[in-house]
């Protein structure tokens, strides 16, 4: 009866999925409404922007599914019926730009990773690219400066001043950042820039406190 349960159990085990093993890396995202902002701000922006939002991972280690998905990244673009971060009125949709040099079974496990961490925001999948992708976080004070480069995406922030990037005084990060289980700090958009196709959309926003520069972790 022993070696039946030890038996039993060890099946169990292998037919159970793999999941993600310690998936982490770096994470940015920016949207076209402010994010470090006072409430006064924010609730003028409320239905009026915020609709749009350009997402990117890169896996710094980790495999999921079995997949080893260590150094490739991907990237969410974003459209959404209402001001992200506010109660949606519709579905939203997304086009994903995918690391070229991700194999087939690695591109299915990165857009599986984007659904977990990003949920009902790439629900609605329009368009699937493949792209160069390049993102790189750059050493400053606050560890907010940051690089993105995907295909017809492009996203550049720096470290939010005190001394210069505060209206009202009264400002706090009153959003917080769109995808699950990240650790990041608001900073301010340089660039936010999508000039492809699948959203009937496209938009360059510069000069935003909008973004947020961090790191995730795949649970």
């Amino acid at each position: 009866m022993r070696h039946l349960l030890t038996a039993f159990a060890l099946a169990l085990v292998l037919a159970a999925p793999v999941g993600a093993a310690g998936v982490t890396g770096q994470y940015m995202e920016a949207r076209n409404c402010d994010i470090y902002t006072g409430p006064c701000f924010a609730n003028a922006e409320t239905f009026l922007t915020g609709k749009h939002a350009v997402m990117g991972w890169k896996v710094d280690q980790g495999s999921l599914d079995g997949v080893k998905l260590d150094g490739l990244s991907i990237v969410a673009v974003v459209q959404a019926s209402d001001t992200l971060g506010q109660e949606q009125t519709g579905a939203a949709k997304a086009v994903l730009i995918v690391d070229k040099r991700a194999s087939a079974a690695q591109k299915d496990a990165l857009m599986r990773m984007v659904r977990k961490q990003a949920g009902a925001l790439v629900k609605n999948v329009v368009g699937v690219e493949t792209a160069a992708i390049d993102l790189e976080r750059c050493e400053c004070k606050s560890n907010s400066c940051a690089v993105l480069r995907a295909g017809k995406a492009r996203l550049q922030t720096r470290c939010l001043s005190d001394k210069h990037d505060k209206i009202c005084g009264n400002e706090s990060e009153f959003y917080p950042p769109l995808a699950s289980h990240v650790k990041a700090r608001a900073a301010m958009t340089v660039e936010n820039v999508f000039t492809g196709t699948g959203l009937n959309a496209t938009w360059k926003d510069q000069g935003r406190r909008s973004a947020y520069v961090g790191t995730f972790e795949l649970r």
